[in-house]
């Protein structure tokens, strides 16, 4: 048996079916939104009940088709936008098998960060299924820099990461979170900092017809060297720890849970499928593992 307490052996899906209802950050569109248990190894895997016969779209790197505004993934022309938040949570409270049914193209923002769904999937209760879960284990080290952008993978018994973020802002500056990533640590630590960005980017958006669900009650907007939200922030440094946030969701695509060291230094969505491009061509830095 492993000594890592946070290691679950088995595979797990949700107890019920959950429910959540919204609107998309740049789509403004309404979209209802239920996960349902999984069969064991079927992965996370969205289906569009706007489009009758859709077979499902996997929730892995190799189906990502676009992460110039948020994490994207396809199938042919059928798309499921917006993903990270929701694959966040399910990666750090232990879904291994689930299926989500949307009825737009992009999920539902809610307040900008992970909490209402890590909540309420923790609260519906978690269901151990028969198989083995398989791990990805960090052999050696990997690292990718780019234009002042980094990711490194290093060995590790346990999943940790650490994001470091530099912003000219001075509201921003240098940020710096690492912690272990446990069901506990991400509700209360990371899951509630929310999406943020600056009120000119926000003008430029709307005039592109973007950001259309976005607002004050979806995300932290700065102008100048001022927070508009009226409640200011939740944590002290709650823009790094949502980068976090994004990491957990990006890296959840590799489709079975990480023990390993992930650091990032001014990176996001597309360095990170880029990364994950460039591990997995290295064979011999990682391996797939059970405890069973």
């Amino acid at each position: 048996m492993p000594e890592n307490k946070n290691i679950k052996i088995y595979q797990h899906t949700v107890n019920k079916e959950i429910k959540f209802k919204g609107k998309g950050v740049h789509s403004g569109k309404d979209v209802n939104l239920s996960i349902l248990p999984g069969e064991p190894n079927s992965g996370i895997q969205f289906f569009r009940t706007d489009l009758p016969g859709h077979t499902g779209i996997k929730a892995i790197f190799k189906n990502v088709t676009d992460t110039s505004l948020a994490t994207v993934i396809g199938n042919g022309e059928i798309i499921v936008s917006t993903i990270e938040h929701l694959m966040a949570a399910f990666s750090a409270v232990g879904v291994d098998n689930a299926k989500v049914l949307i009825d737009n193209y992009e999920l539902p923002i809610m307040d900008g960060s992970s909490y209402n769904f890590a909540s309420e999937i923790l609260s519906a209760g978690l269901a151990r299924q028969a198989l083995p879960r398989h791990y990805i284990i960090i052999k050696e080290t990997v690292e990718l820099e780019e234009e002042g952008k980094f990711v490194g993978a290093y060995p590790d018994d346990f999943y940790k990461i650490t994001c470091k973020i530099d912003f000219t802002n001075p509201v921003i500056g240098i940020q710096e979170f690492s912690t272990e990533i446990t069901p506990e640590n991400f509700l209360h630590e990371i899951s509630k900092a929310r999406t943020f960005g600056f009120m000119s980017d926000v003008q430029t958006m709307n005039m592109l017809g973007l950001g259309r669900g976005g607002s004050l009650e979806t995300a932290v907007v700065i102008d100048g060297n001022k927070i508009l939200n009226p409640g200011g922030l939740r944590y002290p440094d709650e823009f790094v720890r949502h980068k976090m946030l994004d990491c957990i969701g990006d890296f959840s695509l590799i489709g079975m849970p990480l023990l390993g060291h992930i650091k990032t230094v001014k990176s996001g969505h597309e360095f990170h499928r880029k990364f994950l491009d460039l591990l997995f061509s290295n064979k011999e830095a990682w391996e797939t593992k059970t405890f069973v």
